[in-house]
């Protein structure tokens, strides 16, 4: 056996920049902040070097000089974000074998994505800015603008590409996204409007340079669509009093996460567009055939769905159903809250709901003697006011792990921000509105990029060799013998080939994924059905405002009220501004 080592200085995780437009980055990742830009200003430098050799083999006047440069200059910027394209849709695709392989989480790959869209579009602003400016001053504006060529470049595919760019650009801006998600939801749709346009603007053999990370991106999409179809059985949903609430979800015992999965829930009934990502705040070791989250109230989707389980709980209103669909579970491949003997959680509101499923893991690994490092945990936690401290009795530890203290050091310190004392309902025993389900036996679907590698990777590959037959026989039958040469209706039949090949070379593959899953779980599809039904009972029926020590007696309970934590963090679940100051620490 190996001698365990303390974690030493990790560039995936330690901060190097704290506050900035970037938010947290860490060394890896300003690092690699620093190569791209270094190679983006190289790169225009250079062109603009290559651009300034090619002006004397026009023959054109000097006054038209300035008008070529630009349109040289807006030429390269347009190739400059086509190689940034490459990356956009790569950070995105939430269960994409490449992101697996590299580990890093569908969370983290977002901020990619937004860092990568920002340069993107503001590349790709600037190529039509340029032509635009270039031909306003040839007096061809107009005209250019609507040209839709045969052979080269077709302008008004790109005009209608580019103004979906701008759409989704606009609306993605932190102030717009964050007051006004919806719209931001809504257009970010438009990328499918601003891929077709996009390979009609350049023809088949420009559009190829991106091709590969739009197919990645394609067959994420389609697994995600497959398994969303599926309806999920809400075994219980709970209304707390602190504006939170729990749903409990079946899954099929086949279907694994760990302890830092999320997934992303649609409930029918409020909308069949929107998909919001939750952490789940039960361990895989809690059941093999339910995980469990926690959802805060605070915007309209949310509203709805406490509203829509408070009717259920009306028998003038029992008729009021709750139809979910679930798509993940997503997350880090491996448990990494295991890899530390001493672990620091931090955690700033409904930030505590991974945390919870990182406790509960912990503690039927020590209880069942699975391997486990952390033997001293620090969990530190803010919250604005004391309404929500019952949500750290969700866990009963004795049961978990009879005799804990003995072979665990769990520490909580509780910060209430927002007031000066102990609430004078403190003591006091709130019900939480419960409504039971109706159990159907439907349970979410395996069909999940992070699920079985064998068929994962059995899709990918047999989409790949369907889309390169495919263009074999297009090319052989079609394009060839009828003489196809033009540029943006070869681009619309690669674009074709590429999706008939995920629908039916990678939905062949999906298939039979699903009949596989199926004849595995048929025959113990009663005893599932028995062990769901005893997963499914409530944890607790009532949540109180009580001593979280006697709750917990072996763990160090402190609450201070009116004052915010001195961190020293490690991991952290929370806003971005207490994420800042756990970095700041660090």
């Amino acid at each position: 056996s190996k001698s365990s080592k303390k974690p030493g200085f990790r560039l995936w995780t330690f901060p190097v920049l704290v506050d900035g437009p970037f938010g947290v980055v860490s060394a890896a990742e300003f690092i690699g902040i620093t190569l791209f830009v270094v190679f983006i200003i190289w790169a225009m430098y250079a062109y603009t070097l290559r651009n300034i050799s090619l002006l004397p083999l026009f023959d054109i006047s000097s006054s038209e000089t300035g008008r070529l440069m630009l349109e040289l200059t807006g030429l390269r910027c347009g190739m400059l974000g086509l190689l940034c394209l490459i990356f956009l849709f790569l950070p995105v695709s939430r269960g994409s074998l490449l992101l697996r392989l590299i580990d890093i989480p569908f969370e983290h790959a977002t901020r990619y994505h937004v860092w990568l869209g920002h340069l993107t579009m503001m590349l790709f602003t600037l190529h039509g800015l340029f032509y635009v400016i270039g031909w306003a001053m040839n007096g061809t504006l107009v005209k250019e603008l609507l040209e839709w060529k045969r052979v080269g470049i077709a302008n008004l595919p790109g005009v209608i590409s580019l103004l979906a760019g701008l759409f989704m650009w606009v609306t993605s801006l932190h102030p717009v996204r964050k007051d006004y998600f919806e719209l931001f939801f809504y257009t970010h749709q438009l990328y499918v409007v601003f891929i077709v346009f996009l390979a009609l603007h350049v023809g088949d053999f420009v559009f190829s340079i991106v091709a590969g990370a739009i197919f990645i991106f394609m067959l994420d999409r389609f697994l995600r669509f497959c398994q969303s179809r599926t309806k999920v059985d809400v075994l219980s949903a709970k209304c707390l009093p602190c504006g939170t609430v729990e749903l409990v979800l079946s899954k099929p015992r086949s279907l694994q996460y760990n302890a830092l999965s999320f997934i992303f829930l649609q409930v029918r009934e409020l909308s069949w567009l929107q998909w919001h990502p939750f952490s789940v705040s039960s361990s895989p070791l809690d059941g093999k055939h339910h995980l469990a989250i926690l959802i805060k109230v605070l915007g309209g989707w949310t509203a709805r769905l406490r509203d829509s389980i408070l009717s259920m709980s009306e028998p003038e209103l029992s008729k009021t159903t709750i139809t979910a669909s679930v798509e993940g579970p997503y997350g880090h491949e491996t448990p990494y809250h295991l890899m530390y003997e001493n672990l620091i959680l931090v955690a700033g509101g409904i930030g505590i709901s991974p945390f919870l499923a990182v406790l509960s893991d912990i503690l039927h690994r020590i209880n069942d003697g699975k391997p486990c490092l952390p033997r001293k945990i620090l969990l530190v936690w803010a919250v604005k006011k004391s309404d929500e401290l019952p949500l750290l009795s969700s866990i009963d530890m004795e049961s978990i792990c009879p005799f804990s203290s003995n072979k665990i050091n769990l520490e909580i310190d509780i910060y209430v921000t927002r007031e000066s004392g102990p609430s004078m309902e403190e003591g006091k025993v709130h019900v939480a509105s419960s409504s039971t389900c109706p159990f159907s036996g439907r349970s979410m679907s395996p069909l999940v990029g992070t699920g079985n590698n064998v068929w994962s990777g059995l899709y990918v590959i047999i989409s790949t060799v369907g889309f390169i037959i495919l263009m074999a026989l297009l090319r052989i039958f079609y394009i060839k013998p009828y003489n196809v040469s033009t540029w943006w209706y070869l681009g619309l039949l690669f674009i074709a080939c590429m999706v008939t090949s995920v629908v039916i070379f990678g939905g062949l593959v999906i298939g039979l994924w699903h009949l596989w899953d199926k004849k595995a779980s048929a025959n113990n599809k009663d005893e599932d059905i028995d062990r769901i039904k005893v997963e499914s009972t409530p944890s607790y029926g009532t949540v109180e405002d009580k001593d979280l020590t006697q709750n917990n007696p072996e763990s160090s309970t402190i609450i201070q009220y009116g004052t915010r934590p001195d961190f020293k963090g490690v991991l952290v679940c929370g806003p971005p501004t207490l994420q800042s100051s756990v970095a700041k620490e660090i």
